[in-house]
């Protein structure tokens, strides 16, 4: 936001309602306070063509009752960064060199990018604490898929290798910058493996479902709910009907104000699509786990409200051929974008009260009286005893 935006400090703020969405946006009329947290970089630029997203950009967080701060909630890119930079560098370089480097993501992912035969063979290696639970819903099916011929043999300690040979890449630039994008996607592509068949059952089951009235249509109910279970005690449940898929994610906050924050950002999710968004997905937000999961081993609902359950539903016009990829980006990057902007409101609003403590202690010491000379002469008491005025 400009200089020019922003509103100056006799202009009353008032709550703000959410409103601007990647590919979609309505400007909010009513004045703003901006968040200066820490942003990505990579984050700035949007897709300005693209229709659906259900993560919104801007998010409310209730001051008091006269004032609100508006936060600018940029997407998280779905590559990993250094895995792009370094390919890209050694893709463009003359001269061969050594590489051996551990880089690490969300949610406890981590690659290793290494040179172990020669300087010219470059092996990308990935290790996912969900691996197992990825296999089992079709995650070899899209690796081959995506990466073909650069499959390799498992390096020890991981669980999916690949290995690229800089003498025999494309001899086309976009080629090349095509190949260092897929790579730096592996993550994101295991991950998309349990998306894709549930899109995939979804439109058998809305299929098999034309030919019956709507009141005996299979719906799909007692389909399989996919359990991928991507952190040490929070996971990602899908499930498939003939017209919607569910995504729940399961969420631990560790400290109460997370909880507070937490429960702000995802009551604007849940009411931005009644509000203004009428083609995003419906957001559902409990701290008890929903009907569909109930009878799960390993769900958890401790009465606590520590674990917060979160559910997406994906209706067909978000699951076409043109859209499903973006959608299935988009909703991976849920959690990692959730947490992340809790800590980047709670560091925003703690530089904000160190900057006011600052201006107060200014005020005070301007407020200090000056010592006159005279008054910094000892005296003395009746006993002769001397002592220094202290004012």
């Amino acid at each position: 936001m400009s200089n020019a935006e922003q509103p100056s400090p006799k202009e009353p703020t008032s709550l703000c309602v959410c409103r601007s969405w990647r590919g979609v946006k309505e400007e909010s009329p009513e004045p703003r306070l901006h968040c200066e947290a820490p942003l990505p970089s990579s984050t700035a630029s949007a897709s300005p063509g693209l229709h659906l997203s259900f993560l919104p950009r801007l998010c409310t967080l209730p001051i008091n009752s006269s004032q609100i701060l508006i936060i600018n909630m940029l997407l998280l890119e779905y590559h990993n960064l250094l895995l792009k930079s370094i390919l890209t560098e050694r893709f463009n370089s003359a001269t061969a060199a050594s590489i051996d480097q551990v880089i690490s993501d969300f949610d406890g992912v981590t690659f290793h990018i290494s040179t172990p035969e020669t300087k010219s063979k470059i092996l990308v290696s990935i290790s996912v604490k969900c691996y197992p639970d990825l296999l089992r819903h079709g995650a070899q099916q899209v690796l081959e898929r995506e990466y073909g011929q650069h499959i390799t043999e498992t390096e020890t300690g991981y669980d999916f290798s690949l290995m690229v040979d800089l003498e025999n890449l494309p001899a086309e630039q976009e080629a090349k910058e095509d190949l260092v994008r897929r790579i730096s996607l592996l993550k994101r592509n295991t991950m998309a493996a349990p998306f894709e068949k549930a899109i995939d059952e979804h439109h058998r089951l809305a299929e098999a479902s034309k030919g019956f009235n709507p009141e005996n249509a299979p719906t799909g109910e007692g389909t399989e709910v996919m359990v991928i279970r991507y952190r040490e005690e929070e996971a990602m449940y899908i499930q498939a009907s003939h017209d919607r898929v569910t995504v729940i994610f399961s969420t631990v906050f560790r400290e109460e104000t997370d909880r507070i924050f937490g429960k702000v950002f995802l009551s604007e999710f849940v009411d931005a699509r009644r509000r203004a968004i009428q083609n995003a997905p419906q957001v559902l937000y409990r701290n008890d786990p929903p009907l569909e999961i109930r009878n799960i081993p390993g769900v958890k609902d401790d009465g606590t409200g520590d674990i917060g359950y979160i559910t997406f539903v994906l209706f067909p016009r978000h699951l076409t051929p043109q859209r499903r990829e973006e959608s299935i980006s988009h909703i991976q990057t849920f959690r990692d974008y959730f947490h992340y902007h809790i800590k980047a409101a709670k560091a925003y609003m703690h530089s904000r009260m160190r900057r006011r403590v600052a201006d107060f202690l200014k005020v005070l010491n301007r407020a200090k009286p000056e010592v006159e000379e005279s008054e910094k002469k000892e005296k003395k008491t009746a006993s002769g005893r001397s002592f220094r005025v202290q004012t």
